[in-house]
């Protein structure tokens, strides 16, 4: 079989691990999405005249990985996860809006045009700021008063951002991570915490308080996601509460999570199955071929 990588950093410990783990029975190549973007080369070319990989792993979520993955699909290759699923996971406005649609405990949240005009408003606190488009160094705070909000507008005047009403809590992200169903779970200090974002704990799937893994698949199943990642908080009595969705993360540091990226590859390039069909929504610029 042969299994590529787009992704600008192949050797990702949980992509080094999984291509250790698959190279020597099948072929692992991969593919920069950035390489020739400076000399406006289309992403849809990285691919090549040559033939198609049976399956392609998502782990870039830039805008030409996304163009890139999306030209794939529409050639017939399966990629995990989907162009559509992965820029869906993008913009926190959509994500939120069918989380909700869905019955899942996401927090609620509103989107706001600018920063600038959230801080115009003087609404009340605390909340929590985020960048309505997720990407790298992104915008991620808390506001406890309406000067803190100012503040964040001074450096991020014109940002687009979704805002969410504070939910008290432990101060610990629950960090849990699925590949096709099979969870990894971690704590995390929240960087919303005053000592800000801090060590990785592990945390035995079997002590996730009830239902939680059960509300994690059923995550994968809504945003048509085989390969994820849910932050959960407590809201109180075991009650989650999702705040974030992300596709194809990193799953640092946990045990098993390269073996099963492994079989799910293998699995989905020999044809036993597919790449989840993501049909509620379909965002902007990604063509509906790609579902």
């Amino acid at each position: 079989m042969r299994i590529c990588l787009i992704t600008a950093a192949p050797d990702h410990p949980l992509l080094a691990a999984a291509t250790d783990i698959l190279t020597p029975r099948h072929q692992v190549t991969s593919i920069d999405p950035g390489e020739g973007a400076a000399a406006g080369r289309p992403a849809a070319d990285l691919a090549g005249p040559e033939a198609l990989a049976d399956v392609y792993l998502l782990k870039a979520r830039t805008p030409r990985a996304l163009a890139l993955a999306a030209s794939l699909e529409e050639r017939g290759a399966p990629v995990l996860n989907s162009a559509a699923a992965t820029a869906l996971c993008q913009d926190r406005t959509e994500m939120a809006a069918l989380a909700l649609r869905a019955g899942l405990p996401f927090a609620a949240t509103r989107t706001v045009a600018t920063l600038t005009r959230l801080a115009a408003e003087r609404p009340a606190v605390p909340l929590v700021i985020k960048s309505r488009h997720s990407r790298r160094h992104d915008l991620v705070a808390r506001a406890d008063d309406t000067a803190r909000i100012r503040e964040l507008a001074t450096v991020w005047p014109d940002e687009p951002v979704v805002v969410q009403e504070f939910t008290p809590n432990s101060g610990w992200d629950h960090k849990l991570w699925a590949v096709e169903g099979r969870l990894f779970a971690a704590l995390r200090r929240s960087e919303l915490t005053p000592e800000g974002r801090g060590p990785t704990l592990p945390l035995p799937v079997r002590d996730l308080p009830p239902g939680w893994a059960d509300l994690v698949r059923r995550v994968g199943e809504v945003f048509a996601l085989d390969v994820y990642g849910v932050d959960l908080i407590d809201a109180g009595d075991g009650a989650p509460l999702i705040v974030d969705i992300n596709a194809f993360p990193g799953i640092r540091g946990q045990a098993g999570a390269p073996e099963a990226l492994a079989e799910l590859a293998v699995r989905v390039a020999a044809g036993k199955r597919g790449p989840r069909a993501l049909v509620a929504f379909n965002p902007p610029g990604v063509p509906s071929g790609s579902r």
